[in-house]
């Protein structure tokens, strides 16, 4: 069903366009994906859902990667819909997954690296609620959100906690850029912003851990599809394009460098099965593998892009073919929610 909507009524054209407006994705197709059903398949059914086991993330993301969909089905729904259901705010989480409303999710500080359990943000309770004061970087699609979840320490407790801001909230502003992979993003600062506590003063590391791994293998799964997609971009094209009087699939050394292709995918995907089936595992089993999938996602994913670019020479770079935005977010994904080496030192330590 998503491959058809995204073949048939989603066009890569229309997507790359969409990604270079303000908010960085079409809101009408992301309203539709929720007309059918995507981000409910990404929540069980205890909150609303009907799935939000591994293996449903997997399956959903994989066919929006094989599409290149740009639509933060990640970024706005799993990860804040994920929070908010854990934290007791159902009726959010009804609106997320119907698409009515959209929440960023804001971890990352400047210097802090991938280290989103040290925050410099600080929260100073007043009255019944709380102000933030602090600068998040890079929370992606933020711009045009109802809300953002940002993570902060308050001034009673050691531990990490989580606020709910309104986008409209006084003392918010945001800096708007788009991402090399065709998207948007936000630096954020916040100057004594009202906000919401969002389950227990300082219990929330337990809590977005655990929507890191959910996110994590939300991205492996998309970047398994990409490569899908590449595969058969790169084996249609060495197929065709005809050098030296025959077709570039003849020649041997090409044959090689596909087949080898073929086996880092077929690696690839074996991590992100192992990923998917743990998701729901005691937390260093489900971390290990979350962190073997990442890392294999970003070591095979960086590979594959810039060998197919290679196969298919200079016009695997121009605009006006699929491959280089495909190639792009590839890569790019290497880069979220921890890189290749975040993930190898993790796993090692685990």
């Amino acid at each position: 069903m998503i491959g058809k909507f995204v073949q048939n009524e989603y066009p890569l054209k229309e997507r790359l366009d969409a990604g270079a407006s303000d908010l960085g994705y079409n809101f009408q197709a992301y309203a539709q994906m929720a007309d059918l059903g995507l981000i409910g398949a990404l929540f069980d059914e205890e909150i609303g859902g009907f799935g939000g086991a591994g293996f449903d993330i997997a399956t959903v993301f994989t066919e929006l990667g094989k599409g290149l969909v740009n639509e933060p089905l990640n970024d706005t729904a799993l990860a804040s819909g994920y929070i908010l259901a854990h934290t007791g705010h159902l009726d959010w989480v009804e609106q997320i997954i119907s698409g009515k409303k959209r929440v960023a999710l804001a971890l990352i500080e400047n210097g802090a690296d991938y280290d989103w359990y040290l925050p410099e943000t600080t929260a100073i309770s007043s009255g019944d609620g709380w102000n933030l004061t602090g600068k998040k970087t890079s929370v992606k699609f933020a711009h045009g959100a109802d809300a953002v979840i940002v993570s902060a320490k308050t001034n009673t407790s050691d531990g990490l906690s989580l606020f709910l801001v309104t986008g409209d909230a006084p003392g918010i502003t945001q800096h708007r850029f788009q991402t090399v992979d065709g998207g948007s993003a936000c630096d954020i600062s916040l100057a004594d912003t009202p906000s919401l506590l969002l389950g227990v003063e300082g219990g929330s590391y337990e809590i977005i851990d655990a929507t890191a791994a959910r996110c994590t293998l939300a991205l492996c799964a998309e970047a398994l599809g990409i490569m899908d997609s590449i595969k058969t971009m790169t084996v249609d094209y060495l197929r065709t394009r005809q050098q030296f009087g025959t077709v570039l699939g003849k020649f041997q050394a090409l044959q090689h460098r596909t087949a080898q292709m073929l086996l880092e995918i077929e690696q690839a995907k074996s991590a992100v099965t192992n990923a998917a089936r743990d998701l729901n595992a005691p937390t260093d089993e489900r971390n290990r593998a979350i962190s073997a999938a990442k890392y294999s996602i970003g070591r095979i994913g960086c590979y594959l892009a810039e060998e197919a670019i290679q196969l298919h020479g200079g016009i695997g770079m121009t605009w006006e073919y699929d491959l280089g935005h495909f190639a792009k977010r590839l890569v790019m994904i290497d880069h979220e929610w921890g890189d290749q080496d975040h993930h190898l030192m993790r796993y090692a330590q685990s």
